[in-house]
């Protein structure tokens, strides 16, 4: 279980997501600024979150809106530039998520040496985004054709802003996960970023899928986090540590030094 202690260097590590601008390709990408202010803003945000004290960060191209499933070739290419530029600057563990494209995924991590990934990998979905299909059978074969099996896999069992189309309890989601695809966590969500995650059906998934490692996903709250900490053996946190906790804002250091200061209390 414990690749997470050993990766982070803590129990129950706070990954911190590093939200990119929109990029070449995307319907809200500013071209009067250029790659430069997404490189610039990313550097910030990346900066905040480390003087603020996260274990580990994951860069997202979180505002690609809205997302494809299969992702053109510019997005991953745009962002292995974009973390090439800030490489000398990444102090701590990081993790990549083209979202909502596991190959891509995969490919962008083997390119900047990230440790993990985060995506959804299995499942069939309705979706604000089209019908949602998966093929972990070729994505697993893809990362060992790349020799890319040092680099954990994060699967996502409760997408955002999608519904398994079979009517499946989620222990049920989690245990055939587990058993079908080893995977090396599981992330329980809510509806959209930054929705709180369900602390019961973080218990339900907890109780039924052994040591794998069950983290918490969307919504952690300063004032909720010890409540889900206690189930969940990390989390990943994106809205809560922006300015005025605004999706769209870029980070505040003060938020994540109080939220991370709650936390090692915590873990202590």
């Amino acid at each position: 279980m414990n690749w997470m202690r050993e990766l982070f260097n803590v129990n129950k590590p706070i990954i911190a997501m590093c939200h990119l601008q929109a990029m070449p390709g995307d319907p809200r990408y500013d071209y009067e600024k250029g790659m430069d202010f997404v490189v610039e803003s990313a550097y910030k945000d990346l900066i905040a979150l480390q003087n603020g004290g996260v274990d580990g960060v994951m860069f997202s191209n979180e505002f690609s809106l809205p997302y494809l499933t299969k992702t053109r070739p510019i997005t991953s290419i745009s962002m292995g530039y974009i973390i090439g530029e800030l490489k000398k600057e990444i102090k701590i563990p990081f993790g990549v998520n083209v979202l909502w494209d596991p190959v891509a995924s995969i490919d962008l991590a083997v390119a900047t040496k990230a440790s993990f990934v985060r995506e959804i990998f299995t499942g069939v979905y309705a979706s604000d985004f089209g019908l949602w299909d998966t093929n972990v059978g070729e994505v697993a074969r893809h990362r060992d054709a790349l020799r890319a099996n040092n680099i954990r896999l994060l699967f996502n069992i409760v997408p955002e802003a999608a519904k398994y189309l079979a009517d499946r309890t989620i222990e049920d989601i989690a245990q055939t996960t587990v058993f079908n695809n080893l995977p090396d966590a599981l992330c329980v969500s809510g509806a959209t970023a930054g929705s709180e995650t369900d602390s019961s059906m973080l218990q339900r998934v907890k109780n039924v899928v052994g040591d794998t490692i069950v983290l918490a996903n969307t919504g952690l709250r300063l004032e909720s986090v010890e409540e889900k900490l206690k189930i969940a053996d990390g989390g990943i946190v994106g809205t809560t540590f922006k300015k005025d906790s605004k999706f769209f804002n870029g980070v505040d250091e003060d938020r994540v030094k109080v939220f991370m200061d709650k936390v090692n209390a915590f873990r202590k």
